[in-house]
């Protein structure tokens, strides 16, 4: 799973956002790293949509403007959890590798 993926996700995990909500906890997640641009952020929750892992939580009006707020399935939770887990494991074994290579780095 692509980092971006990962990091809307993680985004809805703890609640409903909407477009640039995700965009900016994005952000804040990836300590400013990531930049999300609208186009991908929507090409990315199609996909997500499509894969049963986010859905449509509600649409609230703002300023005349339509809002869309997504959430996570409880699949998207899911794969949110294989996920972490998978780079849990990936991250001990660097550890472990650079352990062994030289203590004072790890």
């Amino acid at each position: 799973m692509r980092e971006a993926t990962l990091l809307v996700l993680t985004a809805l995990a703890d609640e409903p956002r909407h477009g640039y909500g995700i965009i900016q906890e994005v952000g804040v997640l990836s300590d400013g790293r990531v930049t999300l641009l609208p186009g991908t952020l929507y090409a990315a929750l199609d996909r997500l949509v499509a894969q049963g892992l986010v859905e449509l939580s509600h649409e609230q009006v703002v300023d005349g403007r339509l809002r869309r707020y997504y959430r996570l399935c409880t699949d998207g939770r899911a794969e949110l959890a294989r996920q972490t887990e998978r780079l849990r494991q990936l991250a001990s074994a660097a550890e472990s590798r650079l352990r062994a290579l030289r203590p004072d780095l790890a």
